[in-house]
C-alpha cells in the first residue's frame, strides 16, 4: 500500500484553486482550462471547500439557476473529506466508495497539498498491476 503523496510527488501537477467569491462560470472556465473535474476553493491559506463538474451539475444545470448569477461559494461542496499524504491508496479508493466522490484533498498541518482524483487511484492501480504481471511472466517464462 504506497503512501497517495507518491502519487502527488509523481503527477506534478500544481495545486489548482479558486476563490469562493468567483462566479461559477468563471469557475467552470477554470476547470475546463485546466483539464480538471473539481478545484480546490480557498480563502487566503484555508480551504473552505471543493468546486467540482458534479456541483455545477446538480445545483446550477439541474435547478435552471444561471452560473453568471452565482458565486461558487453558494454551491461548493463545504464539508471535504480530506486525506494526509501517508494515507495508503487502497484508504483513498475506499473513502471515495463509500462517499461516492471522485476527488480527495491530500491536507497536513491544515495546508492543502494537493487534491487527487480517482483517476489518479487508478492509473497506480493498473500500474501496479502491471508490474506484478511482468514479474509472474518472467518468473514462468523464467
Amino acid at each position: 500500500m504506497k503512501p497517495i503523496m507518491e502519487l502527488l510527488k509523481k503527477r506534478d501537477t500544481p495545486l489548482y484553486k479558486v476563490a469562493p467569491d468567483v462566479m461559477v462560470f468563471d469557475g467552470l472556465k477554470l476547470l475546463a482550462s485546466y483539464g480538471v473535474g473539481a478545484i480546490v476553493v480557498m480563502e487566503g491559506d484555508a480551504m473552505v471547500g471543493i468546486f467540482s463538474e458534479r456541483d455545477y451539475t446538480r445545483k446550477v444545470a439541474l435547478q435552471g439557476k444561471n452560473s453568471r448569477e452565482i458565486t461558487i461559494a453558494e454551491i461548493m461542496t463545504r464539508e471535504v473529506i480530506a486525506v494526509p499524504p501517508t494515507a495508503g491508496t487502497r484508504v483513498c479508493m475506499t473513502l471515495m466508495s463509500q462517499n461516492k466522490i471522485r476527488h480527495l484533498p491530500v491536507v497536513q498541518s491544515g495546508k492543502v497539498l494537493g487534491l487527487i482524483s480517482i483517476r489518479d487511484i487508478m492509473d497506480d492501480i493498473i500500474a501496479d498491476h502491471e508490474i506484478t504481471i511482468n514479474q509472474l511472466q518472467t518468473y514462468i517464462t523464467g
